[in-house]
């Protein structure tokens, strides 16, 4: 793979253009927004591989609320700002005065006194929007039950990557129509890709977004497509990406989501049908033997360690611009 030569073709990249501004969604940006970003997060990334430090936010500090546990946001949040001159502050929302009842309108009053900006993973999307509304410094999701945009963004920095463009890319996504592939969907379709989403029913995406992302599509030369048949979503994919069956907070559905999904393996009779150079890809954590066999997750195209490792060059791109 050729490395993305973005010190040549972009080298006065923005980092004040969006700077206060929010990510509760991914949408929040259009298109050609979100391919600045994708630039600054390569720009930053070939930097850190160059070993040439990049330090735009010397003396500022992230507020990190965490009330779901996390490996790769908790790591990729608070290295990234270590690497970007500042610092993550962990703040587990039961410690907090929340946990006890305080306002979610007082807290982002008070830390927008305390801190440059919030990332905050939680359960309710509506929570964050409160949140957003009563404070004075950027909000960043990291991750609601309704969507997950730094994953998106991840994602789509890892698919360009491979694929060297995004705009006409088949992408396959086979499973839950859950937060992740709400993000994804939206973003992909904003940067004119071709989605293909199969879920069983009962478990489509939010009607919403789906009607948001087909008019997306349309605007950008994209497309979106939902069906039910796996095999029909994976046929020529470029990327084929799932994700678990049983998200956190739904542990209680477990057995009936198994028996729901067993048709929505990604194995390696559904990963036959796609394009032979097709990317795998995971948001991890995965569960081997449920969503996808460990043949496919574990084999030569699958690429989900170079999606977790864009979580922390995605993330610092969001920071340095919103910060």
């Amino acid at each position: 793979m050729q490395p993305v030569k973005i010190l040549e073709h972009f080298p006065n990249l923005p980092l004040s253009k969006h700077k206060g501004k929010d990510l509760l969604r991914i949408d929040e940006f259009n298109g050609e927004e979100l391919m600045e970003l994708l630039h600054l997060a390569a720009h930053i990334k070939q930097l850190q591989k160059l070993g040439q430090p990049f330090q735009p936010l010397q003396g500022k500090t992230l507020g990190m609320i965490f009330d779901k546990a996390s490996t790769r946001t908790r790591v990729s949040f608070e290295v990234g700002m270590y690497q970007l001159g500042g610092m993550g502050m962990f703040l587990s929302g039961k410690e907090l005065q929340l946990g006890r009842g305080e306002p979610i309108s007082d807290t982002a009053k008070v830390l927008s006194r305390y801190v440059d900006a919030i990332m905050i993973r939680t359960f309710s999307h509506s929570y964050v929007e409160e949140l957003a509304e009563h404070a004075s410094i950027p909000i960043i999701n990291g991750l609601t039950d309704l969507y997950h945009p730094c994953q998106a963004l991840a994602d789509m920095l890892t698919i360009w990557e491979h694929k060297g463009k995004l705009k006409g890319i088949k992408l396959a996504y086979v499973g839950d129509g859950n937060n992740v592939a709400n993000s994804l969907v939206l973003a992909a379709v904003l940067l004119g890709m071709d989605v293909r989403v199969a879920t069983p029913v009962g478990y489509e995406m939010d009607a919403a977004i789906v009607q948001k992302a087909t008019e997306y599509a349309k605007q950008s030369g994209g497309n979106m497509t939902v069906t039910y048949d796996p095999a029909e979503a994976v046929a020529g994919a470029d990327a084929v990406y799932t994700d678990v069956w049983t998200s956190m907070g739904f542990e209680a559905e477990n057995e009936v989501r198994l028996k729901a999904f067993a048709n929505y393996q990604v194995n390696e009779q559904l990963v036959a049908q796609a394009d032979p150079s097709y990317l795998f890809l995971h948001c991890l954590p995965a569960h081997r033997g449920e969503e996808v066999t460990a043949g496919v997750i574990d084999g030569a195209r699958s690429f989900i360690f170079d999606q977790a490792e864009n979580r922390l060059h995605a993330q610092k791109a969001i920071l340095a611009a919103l910060v």
